[in-house]
């Protein structure tokens, strides 16, 4: 057993790197950086997946605004971020948070889930926020037709399913919803293949509509 003062003591770096399962080392030097700087009040954190980490690269105009901080992890499911909210969210001490969780749920990536389980994970990361005065926006998962590295069986219904919910949740809650499935949804209710290079992530088309709709709810 390992106690509080106690150090693991192993050769193997990757070993210690597989025991930070939600990745709170990936952005542990950027957070102390911005904790640094002056805080304006008008800090907004994106916390998210892949679909989130990409927006900087293949669009970065869009972080170009100082005040919008990207925490997307590639390949992260809710449980990972809901592990890491606090360090990655509360602790910048952002005016607004914008939550995109999910896909990688439905994918399977950290084992099965449900529409329940996804949803109290993002609904316990929106507790969190409320809790420290943190205004809330939920964000719809984006459309898609199938996983290019796993088979899910009728995905597009899975990911409506979710949606509903978060959906009616900001109803209930009154906090901000951001729909970018209506705007991107093709007819088989996948991702609209002029927005995606494989179905499941968008490229710079599919991040300049993002942006404008998150924009049209945030300001």
């Amino acid at each position: 057993m390992v106690h509080d003062n106690e150090t693991i003591q192993t050769d193997d770096n990757s070993e210690l790197e597989n025991q930070d399962w939600p990745n709170l080392n990936k952005y542990k030097k950027d957070n102390y950086e911005l904790s640094c700087n002056q805080n304006t009040g008008k800090r907004i954190v994106f916390m998210g997946d892949s679909i989130t980490e990409g927006w900087s690269n293949l669009y970065p105009k869009f972080f170009q605004n100082k005040e919008h901080i990207n925490r997307g992890i590639s390949g992260q499911t809710s449980p990972q971020m809901l592990i890491r909210f606090r360090a990655d969210v509360i602790d910048l001490k952002p005016k607004t948070v914008v939550i995109l969780a999910g896909i990688n749920d439905i994918a399977e990536n950290t084992g099965p889930s449900n529409v329940k389980m996804i949803t109290d994970n993002i609904f316990s990361m929106a507790d969190l926020a409320k809790t420290s005065g943190i205004k809330i926006v939920l964000s719809s998962i984006l459309p898609a037709f199938e996983f290019p590295w796993k088979k899910i069986p009728d995905a597009p219904a899975f990911i409506n399913d979710v949606n509903s919910v978060i959906k009616k949740y900001c109803e209930v809650k009154s906090f901000r919803y951001v729909d970018y499935y209506t705007s991107m949804a093709d007819e088989r209710k996948g991702l609209r293949e002029s927005l995606s290079e494989d179905g499941v992530h968008p490229n710079f088309e599919g991040y300049e509509i993002m942006s404008t709709i998150v924009n049209d709810i945030l300001y």
